[in-house]
């Protein structure tokens, strides 16, 4: 067993080593690629990355050296000429063009002087190279025949017989300028490929980014509309029910109190429901919540509030629901008066008709002003959209039903905003202003889809 249990980790290190050897190659690969792709002219440390290379250049010519060849070896002269020739390489990527002429400024009074040739190829190569890879076209092309022209015309001159030699020295100085050029532009490539990449990811993380903005404020307006209209009538329902324990206590209406009650728990049922509803669309998986352990004992006080919770767990209305919300007007003291010649809506425009509705109707109440109000609220198909209104003959005007304005510190609401936002979900308008027989009136129109429109 301990053999066995040995063998079984000398084998996991032996993995281990072999992953890490992996990884390490492969970030040598990644690191000699990102130097062959990346700019030369913006690379860091250019300068000093050019004199190590210049001195490896030198160090190989002097390799050469050793191993022999033709022509005469180079004595102090020869070496010095040689060694000046190499210096300008340090400068090779900040100043190409200078650099070479550097190069060539030594390199040709060695060559005249019929030292080895073969020790200053590596340092000529390098210069061609990098004003190819470096420069435009017209300047490599323009490069290669002031090369070309000299070295042809003074090998004629010095060594008729040596055409294919002549020959050779062309090929070669033509090819290490085709490299450079090719180089280039797979630099281009490789720089564009980035870019889109880049550009690519910087328009997905704007797309996330709005589309967490758009259900932010999505959100913001389910939460809007379901708590002001909540919270709007139990407010006007606990004053009910303080009016009737204080109107009279000697002739205490038990039966009054106890309606109240029971439209404020009705009420809070239903915004418990809704927005729980709401609230699972945000999470990931669906997540079981205990309304009951939620509530405790407290929840004892009001009969069926747990299993009218889990009764509204499905979907939000659309405007099957519109009945249910004039009814909450009515408990609320308000007079509604509902109006609905439309079927088969689209569930979007459905839900947003919904919403504005329900807005609507809480601002009447909350802003009417007057005791007896009254409000018309009609839903009707026209020219393929969905014509929305809800008029009251309150006496709050701008300040009031429509404005969204709060009713104890006076600051601007979001009512009209939430309106408006519903409307352009699906593509729609809304007007909202004071009537013109008074009161305040909101008008909307919901386009409908051709295939779903009512006909």
């Amino acid at each position: 067993m301990e053999e066995r249990g040995t063998t079984t980790g000398v084998r996991d290190r032996s993995a281990a080593q072999t992953t890490a050897g992996g990884g390490g190659r492969s970030r040598r690969v990644e690191h000699i690629m990102s130097a062959i792709n990346r700019e030369p002219l913006t690379a860091p440390h250019r300068t000093r990355n050019d004199a190590v290379l210049a001195l490896g250049v030198a160090v190989l010519a002097v390799a050469i050296a050793l191993m022999g060849g033709e022509g005469i070896p180079p004595d102090h002269l020869g070496w010095t000429l040689l060694f000046a020739g190499h210096v300008p390489l340090v400068w090779r990527r900040r100043r190409p063009v200078v650099a070479l002429l550097g190069v060539v400024a030594c390199v040709a009074p060695y060559y005249a002087l019929d030292y080895n040739p073969a020790l200053a190829i590596p340092a000529t190569i390098l210069a061609l190279y990098t004003v190819a890879a470096t420069g435009t076209v017209r300047r490599t092309l323009i490069t290669g025949v002031a090369v070309l022209g000299p070295t042809v015309i003074s090998d004629g001159l010095t060594n008729p017989k040596g055409a294919p030699e002549s020959l050779e020295i062309s090929g070669w100085i033509i090819a290490v300028l085709f490299i450079g050029i090719d180089v280039r532009y797979y630099r281009w490539f490789v720089a564009s490929i980035v870019e889109r990449a880049e550009r690519a990811e910087r328009t997905r993380e704007e797309e996330a980014r709005r589309r967490v903005a758009e259900e932010r404020l999505r959100i913001a307006r389910d939460l809007h509309d379901l708590l002001a209209h909540s919270i709007t009538l139990i407010g006007v329902q606990t004053s009910v029910a303080a009016h009737v324990l204080t109107a009279d206590p000697d002739r205490l209406d038990r039966k009054a109190v106890a309606r109240a009650l029971d439209d404020i728990a009705g009420t809070c049922r239903t915004a418990r429901g809704e927005l729980r509803t709401t609230l699972e669309v945000l999470r990931a998986h669906d997540t079981v919540v205990g309304v009951g352990a939620d509530l405790g004992a407290g929840a004892g006080s009001v009969s069926g509030s747990v299993s009218g919770a889990e009764d509204m767990r499905g979907p939000l209305p659309g405007i099957d629901g519109l009945a249910g919300l004039a009814e909450t007007g009515r408990v609320a003291g308000a007079k509604v008066e509902l109006s609905v010649r439309a079927d088969g809506i689209p569930p979007s425009a459905g839900a947003a008709a919904y919403r504005i509705v329900q807005e609507a109707l809480t601002n009447a109440v909350r802003h009417g002003g007057r005791e007896d109000l009254t409000v018309r609220v009609g839903l009707w198909t026209a020219d393929g959209a969905l014509r929305v209104s809800v008029r009251d003959d309150g006496t709050g005007g701008d300040a009031g039903s429509g404005g969204g304005v709060g009713p104890s510190d006076g600051r601007p609401g979001f009512g009209l905003v939430g309106m408006r936002e519903r409307a352009r979900s699906v593509g729609g308008t809304l007007d909202a202003g004071p009537g013109p027989a008074g009161g305040f009136e909101v008008t909307a129109t919901l386009p409908l889809s051709r295939e779903d429109e009512v006909r």
